[in-house]
């Protein structure tokens, strides 16, 4: 995906990742900069190197249906027919729209912009609400669980049971995986969930996302992407790395750990945990333009909220150099 988190103007979203921005701000800011601005798992799945063929060549069908058995496995889908690939869910959060006749949508925040920005641009009426209670009755409910910025869950049924007849709960669930207290949700009718592959294994920059479905849903899905969707990396990595539940389950041990680790030196700074997930970090600070002021200067790129300017949102950092680094301007 893509950006993070909620700040954004009348026109432009503002997104996590950005160093040039970071640069801009803080011109005489300490190199190299630690980016703590994405929900991106720092330390990647450790990818063999690709055959050139999958650069050479399309990916062919059978390429894509195995992908799609192996995420089918990897996220509970009663099988490949339920899932359908995609170069990002960003995508998917910006095709699913046009596939809805308009309607009245409900996306509960705050939390990631693009969701409502895009049923925007599709020219559907969009609310934001501040629970699942104000969201009951319109034809179209979201919801990302765990949230960002502050980690809230929510019930696949009780999204089914706010919708109106016919309508469509989208649970975007691109932080569960790693996430212990996250059952996944496995789709059913009136239901669509959205996976993110880059989050959890740290490649990001490979593009690859998945929407669970019913079929009927994924085959209108894949017929708006279009053929190739997916690269060949794309389908190359996902193959490998999906079906590898050991890696999967110590990576989730590994970084709830550092989340431990972050949120103890959150406290010794003064600052009051808001939530999150096992990848990101939300706190309120007395002064939260300063210390992002502070931690700009000394190279450290963290999430601001223009509605909300006391909470800051921390990605985990990648070595033990950045910890140190951070740990010194926290303390």
């Amino acid at each position: 995906m893509e950006g993070e988190g909620p700040e954004a103007s009348a026109d432009v979203i503002v997104h996590g990742g950005d160093l040039a921005a970071a640069r801009r701000l803080f011109p005489h800011a300490s190199e190299p900069w630690i980016d703590l601005s994405t929900g991106i798992n720092p330390v990647p799945y450790p990818l063999l190197p690709f055959d050139a063929s999958v650069l050479h060549r399309l990916p062919s069908p059978a390429d894509l249906a195995r992908l799609k058995v192996a995420a089918a496995v990897a996220y509970g889908a009663p099988g490949p027919d339920h899932v359908a690939a995609a170069p990002g869910t960003q995508i998917l959060i910006e095709t699913l729209p046009r596939l809805r006749p308009r309607s009245r949508v409900a996306v509960i925040g705050p939390t990631y912009a693009e969701h409502a920005a895009a049923w925007g641009r599709a020219g559907h009426a969009v609310a934001s609400v501040p629970d699942l209670a104000a969201a009951a009755g319109a034809d179209i409910v979201v919801a990302v669980s765990p949230n960002n910025p502050d980690g809230r869950r929510f019930d696949p049924d009780a999204l089914l049971q706010a919708i109106a007849p016919g309508g469509l709960a989208v649970l975007d669930q691109a932080f569960a995986d790693l996430d212990p207290e996250e059952a996944p949700a496995a789709p059913f009718p009136g239901l669509v969930v959205l996976r993110s592959f880059g989050k959890t294994y740290g490649w990001a920059g490979l593009r690859l996302g998945f929407a669970l479905a019913e079929p009927t849903l994924v085959r209108r899905l894949e017929l708006a992407l279009g053929p190739w969707a997916v690269s060949g990396p794309a389908i190359a990595a996902g193959c490998a790395a999906l079906p590898d539940t050991d890696w999967r389950r110590a990576a989730a041990a590994a970084r709830a750990r550092d989340a431990a680790r972050l949120d103890r030196m959150i406290a010794r700074a003064g600052g009051r945990p808001v939530g999150g997930t096992c990848l990101f970090r939300t706190a309120a600070f007395a002064d939260g333009p300063g210390l992002f002021r502070r931690l700009g200067e000394a190279g450290i790129f963290v999430r601001r909220f223009a509605e909300d300017p006391e909470r800051l949102r921390f990605g985990l950092p990648p070595d033990k150099a950045a910890w140190c680094r951070l740990s010194r301007i926290l303390r």
